[in-house]
């Protein structure tokens, strides 16, 4: 495969994002450098390359196929016509590790003049949309699993609302409700049902990403789909959340979670919840309930932090232990299910990671 000399000003028009407005509505998607961060009833681009232009996620390499709105966080990206495949693009955008070319000194920047200077070589635009179907079709059944998760995580909360908030429990027509509620429930707080570990961060001197120590975990930041990723590592243990355990987000945005699949140290931004009796399905669904939309709250009440007294003191209706055993029974296997399309998804993943560069520097011939 022979490949040509040039540089991505070359190949690549490039435009910049533009400031949105906290409060609009709609249902076109906004990009921010860590994906979606709202909703607009604008339209400035479509099918486009989206990059992380400043802050943590600068250099992140988004696509969106359909009409979008980029926030001035990003810079968007097209390829010129009959030179480049827009799909052959993205992933040689992301083999570049844009990150590494970010400036600034307060924070990590990326400017269009740095990119446009970037050396690349490429093949001519046939070989370009073959390569990128090698990949796509690995992203296809990604996507493909990722919606599957997404699948099975809603049948499992329908469940879940349908026996707790409509009580609608096995066994209701022939349950006595006093107050409004079933007998034999009770309200209690969020800390006389599960232990919470607040987190604590330890000094940046101990990070690392030679995976020395214990995965450790700030923020949302390496949020997942379901479960953290785990990229930082830290020799010094503070607070530790165990396998298994649900991670609240305690700061902007607040309520989101993640499930940690492995012992790891958490920092000031996150909690560890875990159900006292070992109900972590019901767990995980009785908080998303609650905590259905980033930093609002069930009773509308809106958080950009949350304190420890604040979490503790969550109220929830608990219902009897054999109806919460057997909502963690059906829940926990569906969760299974979940943990073998989520391994799946890694397999495939390091598959496509590993062939990448060697289709973009030519080792493979396609």
């Amino acid at each position: 495969m022979k490949l040509v000399d040039t540089t991505l000003a070359n190949i690549l028009d490039f435009y910049n994002g533009k400031v949105t407005k906290s409060s609009e509505q709609g249902n076109v998607p906004i990009y921010g450098s860590n994906g979606i961060i709202g909703l607009t009833n604008r339209k400035l681009y479509k099918d486009a390359i989206i990059l992380g232009r400043v802050g943590a996620y600068c250099g992140s390499v988004m696509r969106c196929k359909d009409e979008f709105w980029a926030s001035d966080n990003t810079i968007v990206v097209k390829p010129k016509q009959d030179i480049a495949n827009i799909n052959y693009c993205y992933y040689l955008l992301k083999n570049l590790n844009l990150n590494n070319y970010a400036g600034g000194a307060a924070q990590p920047l990326i400017t269009q003049t740095t990119l446009k200077q970037i050396k690349i070589k490429i093949p001519n635009i046939d070989e370009q949309k073959r390569i990128a179907n090698i990949l796509s079709a690995y992203d296809d059944l990604i996507e493909n699993n990722q919606k599957q998760i997404k699948l099975l995580e809603e049948a499992a909360m329908r469940l879940y609302k349908e026996w707790f908030v409509n009580l609608r429990f096995p066994g209701y027509e022939n349950t006595k409700i006093v107050d409004g509620v079933p007998d034999g429930w009770s309200r209690k707080k969020l800390i006389d049902i599960a232990d919470i570990t607040m987190g604590q961060s330890p000094k940046s001197e101990y990070y690392n990403d030679r995976q020395q120590g214990l995965p450790f975990h700030q923020g949302v930041t390496n949020y997942g789909y379901r479960f953290v990723i785990d990229e930082t590592y830290s020799t010094s243990y503070t607070r530790i959340a165990e396998a298994g355990s649900v991670l609240f987000s305690v700061r902007a945005p607040v309520g989101r979670m993640n499930i940690t699949k492995n012992k790891i140290v958490i920092g000031r931004g996150l909690a560890a919840i875990n159900h006292r009796e070992g109900l972590q399905s019901f767990l995980f669904y009785m908080l998303k309930n609650r905590f259905y939309k980033d930093d609002l709250i069930g009773n509308g009440a809106i958080y950009a932090s949350i304190t420890k007294a604040v979490l503790h003191s969550q109220e929830f209706l608990i219902p009897c232990d054999n109806l919460a055993n057997e909502f963690n029974s059906v829940a926990k296997s569906i969760d299974q299910q979940i943990t073998n399309v989520d391994r799946q998804i890694i397999l495939l993943q390091q598959a496509r990671d590993k062939l990448l560069p060697k289709l973009m520097n030519g080792d493979i011939e396609v």
